[in-house]
């Protein structure tokens, strides 16, 4: 898979970011440059003036990027197809600082699809981190309500940021353990 790792870009327009790993959002604006360090998931983190900051694939354009399409269901589909597609999506989540998803670093406790009368569906995520003192605790939030938020017939989510019980590398799977030398 090609990350895009130490790509040389240019802003070509201003654009929302957020600062890694503060979480705080600002605007970049138009002909600064960088590198991108990663490209995973429909985001980019990028790098400029000393700083990373990510931008989400929404804004892929604002660096010369493809702009990430939203998922599609298929006609009737139940909760279940809604709950499979929810994983997928949260398998786009990435740290920034990270090059694995947050489904296989383990840090999903828990993904539950509601219907609705009117037929659209609620979600219902809990989450952690790898360790309680990470400032992307609310980037990877907000990121996770994004990608579930595109999810035809999907109104409404609510995503929780949990510590219990606390993350350990067991919970990783096993190719992600592989990945970072943890096995």
């Amino acid at each position: 898979m090609r990350t895009h790792e130490n790509e040389p870009v240019v802003v070509n327009r201003d654009v929302k970011a957020v600062i890694v790993p503060a979480g705080v959002e600002v605007n970049l604006k138009a002909g600064q440059a960088g590198f991108i360090t990663q490209a995973l998931g429909g985001s980019f983190t990028i790098y400029i003036e000393g700083n990373l900051f990510r931008i989400a694939g929404e804004d892929g354009d604002a660096i010369g990027k493809e702009v990430v399409a939203a998922p599609e269901l298929p006609p009737n589909a139940t909760e279940e197809d809604v709950r499979q597609l929810a994983w997928d999506q949260l398998r786009r989540c990435y740290d920034p600082e990270i090059p694995i998803n947050i489904v296989e670093l383990g840090l999903i406790y828990e993904c539950a699809v509601r219907g609705n009368p009117d037929g659209t569906r609620h979600i219902e995520v809990r989450l952690t981190l790898t360790a309680p003192g990470c400032g992307m605790g609310d980037v990877l939030v907000e990121d996770a309500k994004q990608k579930l938020e595109v999810i035809p017939t999907v109104t409404s989510t609510n995503v929780e940021l949990t510590f219990d019980p606390p993350w350990n590398q067991t919970m990783m799977s096993e190719a992600a353990r592989l990945q970072t030398g943890m096995f």
